[in-house]
């Protein structure tokens, strides 16, 4: 009897082991709160995200293990953002180091060109919208802008460079977005994964009791996240 109370609390302490090994280097799960990357994600998405692709923290530390790969245009990411350290975002890495950016007209340029995003979703009819916490974008403008003359909006702004060590991020829902737009670059190191498939999903919409049971979204599980 002594020795299966053993053999039990061995596995159940192996077992716990793994769980939090894999959670702090591998694999851990989010949920998605607001609307900003809809379509692509809906509120009530669950994620398993990718922690090891862009170098996992070591806990406790500022170390990191090293990455497999580098953050790539087009890549959903999860990190904290510069504003709120304590949260989670997820958002489309739009912009690398050295990039220069700007919108015309809710069309996003990188290096002069329009970007092709066919994953962006406009829903707002009713115009642009002039932000004032925008104006963190001056100190990064091409040489040659007239920062007195500038005023950024939500659908036009820049064009700005990205620092070095530095990503810029949009949602999908490009006009039902808190990002890079508003509260600026994101830094290399707060890059915490990407997520990688939406491992549950259920329409938080719903009135009706024991909605998460419920209302599930069937079709959306196991979805690979692009």
């Amino acid at each position: 009897m002594i020795r299966s109370a053993w053999d039990w609390t061995k596995s159940i302490v192996i077992a716990l082991a793994l769980f939090l090994v894999i959670r702090a280097f591998l694999v851990e799960a989010f949920k998605i709160p607001t609307s900003s990357m809809e379509e692509t994600l809906l509120v009530g998405d669950f994620l398993l995200v990718n922690k090891a692709v862009y170098g996992a923290q070591i806990p406790g530390t500022q170390l990191r293990l090293p990455s497999l790969s580098e953050p790539r245009i087009g890549d959903v990411v999860v990190f904290n953002p510069p504003h709120d350290q304590s949260r989670n975002y997820v958002k489309r890495v739009v912009g690398l180091p050295g990039d220069t950016l700007a919108m015309r007209g809710k069309v996003l340029q990188r290096n002069r060109h329009p970007l092709d995003e066919p994953y962006v979703r406009h829903a707002d009819e009713n115009g642009d919208a002039i932000h004032p916490g925008m104006s963190w974008q001056l100190e990064h403008l091409v040489d040659g802008s007239a920062p007195r003359a500038y005023r950024p909006s939500r659908d036009n702004w820049g064009p700005i460079v990205v620092p070095p060590h530095r990503l810029f991020v949009l949602g999908d829902n490009r006009d039902d977005s808190e990002d890079s737009r508003y509260w600026g670059f994101v830094d290399r190191k707060a890059i915490r994964g990407r997520p990688w498939v939406v491992y549950y999903s259920f329409d938080p919409n719903a009135e009706e009791p024991f909605r998460w049971l419920r209302f599930v979204r069937w079709s959306r599980i196991g979805g690979i996240v692009r």
